[in-house]
């Protein structure tokens, strides 16, 4: 087997590994909702939270297939500057999935885990 065509399978088995990603966290999503809404425990936020956190993931193994599509098989101009594309709007998405679910930018996130860790202090009643 020649390197184009074995990396071309490894492409494929990454996004293969993508989509079954997709579905599996989907279809768990799908079942931890039905089970808090038959305990009539609230769902939404959490389920929000974990299809979110699927999407990412989903996309990230995604994102690698076509660095590998790209780099190995498809070395061309043209693929170069379809995955440099691919990669801006995934990034864009990525970081939008992120701040949603997260419910701050991720840039952000440091300065707010402190300053949360900072409010707590303040409020421990001191030792004795």
């Amino acid at each position: 087997m020649e390197f184009t065509e074995g990396m071309s399978k490894v492409a494929q088995a990454f996004e293969l590994v993508g989509v079954g990603i997709l579905i599996v966290g989907a279809v768990l999503v799908a079942w931890t909702t039905v089970v808090a809404l038959i305990r009539k425990q609230p769902a939404y936020e959490q389920s929000r939270i974990r299809l979110g956190r699927t999407l990412l993931l989903s996309l990230e193994v995604l994102v690698a297939a076509d660095v590998i599509k790209t780099v190995a098989v498809e070395s061309t101009v043209e693929s170069v500057v379809t995955l440099g594309v691919l990669v801006v709007v995934r990034t864009v998405l990525s970081l939008s999935l992120d701040a949603e679910v997260d419910g701050i930018a991720p840039w952000r996130k440091k300065k707010f885990e402190a300053e949360q860790a900072m409010q707590a202090q303040l409020k421990e009643p001191p030792q004795a």
